[in-house]
C-alpha cells in the first residue's frame, strides 16, 4: 500500500526567515576579564570590610572589649573609626586597581555617560558629607555600639531623602567612577558594593533599633 504524503514547503518572500539563526546573533562585549584576580580581590574587600566592622561592633556592645582595652569608649570608637576609614581607602584602591587591569567597554564611550558619571560622583559626595555632618563623628562610626548614643533620631537632610545616605552615597560614588572610566568591570563591582551594603544595613538597622529600645527601658 502506497501512501502519498503532501509535504508542504513554506513559500513566499519569507520562506528562509521562519527559523531564527542564533549563529548570526551578536552578543555585546561586556569587556570583563573574569580570570583577572584583581576583580575578585576587589569584590572580596567590599564584602569583608562591612562584615568585619559589624562583627567587631556587636562584640563590643556585648562585651565592651575595645572599651576595656583602650580604657575609654570614645577612644575605642575612634580606633575602630580609623580602621573603617583605612578599610574604605583600601576598597577604593582595590576598585581602581580592578578597573585599571580591565579593558574599557566601547558601549560606555559616550559623552552623556561621562557627564552622568560626574553627576553621580557629585551626588554621592553630597550624600556622604551631609550624612557625616548630620550624624557627627561618633554617630557615623558606630558610636551607638560603644554606648555613645544620640539624643534623638536624625530626620533632616539627607535622611529625609534616603534612610542610609552614607551607604547610598558611597555606592553612587563607585557608580560614577565606573561610568567615567567606561568600565563594565567597575559596574560589576558597584553592584557587588550595593549588595554588600544592603546586607550590612539589614543587620545594622534592627540592631541599632534594639540599642535605643534598651536605653528607653533602662531610663
Amino acid at each position: 500500500m502506497n501512501y502519498n504524503y503532501d509535504i508542504r514547503q513554506p513559500k513566499g518572500c519569507c520562506e528562509d526567515r521562519l527559523l531564527l539563526d542564533f549563529s548570526e546573533m551578536e552578543i555585546p562585549d561586556l569587556a570583563i576579564t573574569w580570570t583577572d584576580s584583581n576583580i575578585w580581590f576587589g569584590l572580596a574587600a567590599f564584602w569583608l570590610t562591612p562584615f568585619t566592622w559589624n562583627v567587631v561592633a556587636r562584640l563590643e556592645y556585648r562585651t565592651q572589649f575595645l572599651s576595656k582595652l583602650f580604657g575609654n569608649p570614645r577612644l575605642a570608637c575612634t580606633a575602630l573609626a580609623l580602621c573603617i576609614i583605612s578599610a574604605t581607602l583600601y576598597k577604593s584602591y582595590r576598585f581602581k586597581i580592578a578597573m585599571d587591569s580591565q579593558p574599557r567597554c566601547i558601549l560606555l564611550h559616550e559623552n552623556w555617560i561621562l557627564w552622568l558619571g560626574y553627576v553621580f560622583i557629585y551626588l554621592g559626595v553630597l550624600l556622604v558629607v551631609s550624612s557625616f555632618l548630620a550624624l557627627g563623628f561618633f554617630g557615623t562610626y558606630l558610636g551607638d555600639y560603644f554606648g555613645i548614643l544620640m539624643d534623638e533620631k536624625v530626620t533632616g537632610f539627607p535622611f529625609n531623602l534616603v534612610s542610609n545616605p552614607m551607604y547610598v552615597g558611597s555606592t553612587v560614588n563607585y557608580l560614577g567612577m565606573a561610568l567615567i572610566r567606561a568600565s563594565s568591570a567597575g559596574l560589576f563591582l558597584t553592584a557587588g558594593v550595593g549588595l554588600a551594603y544592603y546586607v550590612a544595613i539589614s543587620f545594622e538597622e534592627p540592631f541599632t533599633e534594639e540599642i535605643y529600645k534598651n536605653r528607653k527601658k533602662q531610663s
